[in-house]
């Protein structure tokens, strides 16, 4: 859990979890194999620092993932007390629209659950 982070974030991440509560530098996800991760995005610009040629972004479309993700943001407020997480927590149903979920092409099919409430949905 960063709360920001510059050029070539999660750059060849093989696995884990991560999430980043504020901006992104130019590269984000290059070579990203494995693992999710999460990014608050406010002003709308990490489709312009992201590399897309290995992974999927799309907003969060999963109850699953999502609980997931409030539950990371929990815990790292219970062990930092971090302000920026807590405002996040505070004005959740409105704040968890602006995060994008992060996942490698290749891992779609393998996760544990689908990406999406509604698979049917995006074949439709």
């Amino acid at each position: 859990m960063v709360e920001g982070c510059g050029s070539n974030g999660c750059e060849y991440m093989t696995g884990g979890t991560v999430v980043v509560l504020g901006p992104v530098g130019p590269n984000f996800a290059a070579g990203m194999t494995g693992g999710m991760a999460f990014v608050y995005d406010r002003h709308e610009c990490l489709a312009e620092n992201i590399n897309p040629d290995l992974v999927i972004m799309q907003r969060l479309a999963s109850t699953r993932w999502e609980a997931h993700l409030k539950a990371l943001i929990e815990d790292h407020v219970t062990a930092t007390h971090s302000r920026r997480a807590s405002e996040l927590l505070h004005d959740w149903k409105s704040e968890v629209t602006r995060f994008w979920q992060i996942c490698p092409k290749e891992m779609v099919n393998r996760l544990d659950f689908p990406l999406v409430d509604d698979e049917e949905a995006l074949f439709a």
